[in-house]
């Protein structure tokens, strides 16, 4: 009777775990995607600062964080954690973040060790905790990188036509940065604050393309070191860029539709042999049960898992064009 008591004591004590996790889960998730802490307020946060007549040192300490060390830039899967957090406009430091993956992978071993085996449990664990935000953040890095790369031709434009009525540089940067919504306001207003700072032009600018590491942006910080060491008419290079970038836009989107068909084509290919053991296994449990304890079993549908991975990379890789 006591052993009884105390396995349902045990069961409670694992829901009351699971739900526990799972709300300190969405609840972090919720704040790491939220608006709270992304860049829109962020700027909100700098123009305010600004109207308060706080530093640019405080500007940057909030806008541009310091570069971190030891196993934060190295970690599998996300490469350099600090950096990606950044780049996907988000101001949460990394060490917040991995809270949040581990409030995730709490859940995900709970809910696992509940429902699965050890081996299914930590495979789980390893995804909800780790793969699973990393790639959220992936997402959001890929959208705002094509925003910026988007809207980076306008800014260009303004900054060229400030210099062409006799603007100062510092003052073009500035324009764009009160002028442009984020996040390539933003941005510019990072560059606007370290250069009122006292930080060099180029090595703003230079910090700038290694934040942000778009090439376009790369292209831009070149010209305007060469500018600044050789001399020469800064405006003139600033729209000749801006009207490259907007050809490299423009080529990138018609080759993006005319690849189309092979993504398509990939993904078909791909999915089919996914989604045909899924109708069979429900269909008809016993064609592949019956056959599951063959020695033989193992070796073929890891051989068709193989393959069936491999064609998706290679068409993948077939599709999809640098430019």
């Amino acid at each position: 009777m006591e052993l009884a008591v105390d396995t349902r004591m045990m069961g409670y004590v694992v829901y009351i775990g699971v739900a526990l996790g799972v709300f300190l889960a969405l609840s972090g998730l919720a704040q790491m995607l939220g608006r709270r802490e992304n860049f829109d307020e962020v700027r909100n946060r700098r123009i305010k600062m600004l109207s308060d007549g706080k530093s640019t040192s405080e500007l940057l300490a909030l806008l541009k964080p310091k570069k971190a060390n030891g196993i934060l830039p190295n970690l599998p899967f996300s490469g350099d954690l600090p950096s990606l957090l950044v780049q996907a406009g988000l101001t949460m430091s990394p060490t917040r973040f991995l809270i949040i993956c581990g409030a995730l992978a709490a859940a995900g071993l709970a809910a696992g060790l509940r429902f699965f085996d050890p081996l299914p449990a930590l495979a789980l664990t390893l995804t909800v905790g780790w793969i699973l935000p990393v790639t959220v953040l992936r997402q959001r890095r890929s959208k705002r990188t094509e925003a910026l790369t988007n809207q980076l031709p306008d800014a260009l434009d303004i900054m060229a036509r400030g210099l062409k009525v006799g603007h100062p540089l510092s003052t073009s940067i500035k324009g764009v940065a009160e002028q442009m919504p984020d996040p390539i306001g933003s941005e510019f207003g990072i560059v606007f604050d370290s250069i009122s700072y006292g930080d060099d032009l180029v090595d703003s600018f230079s910090e700038f393309a290694e934040r942000v590491d778009i090439e376009d942006v790369h292209y831009l910080s070149a010209s305007i070191g060469i500018q600044y060491g050789t001399g020469g008419d800064l405006a003139r290079v600033i729209a000749v860029l801006a009207k490259v970038i907007r050809n490299r836009i423009a080529m990138r989107r018609k080759i993006h539709a005319i690849s189309s068909e092979g993504r398509l084509t990939a993904w078909f290919l791909s999915g089919l042999p996914v989604a045909i053991f899924v109708i069979t296994s429900i269909s008809s449990p016993d064609y592949y049960g019956g056959v599951s304890e063959d020695p033989l079993f193992i070796p073929m549908m890891s051989g068709i898992v193989l393959f069936t991975v491999l064609n998706f990379l290679v068409l993948r890789k077939m599709t999809n064009f640098r430019i």
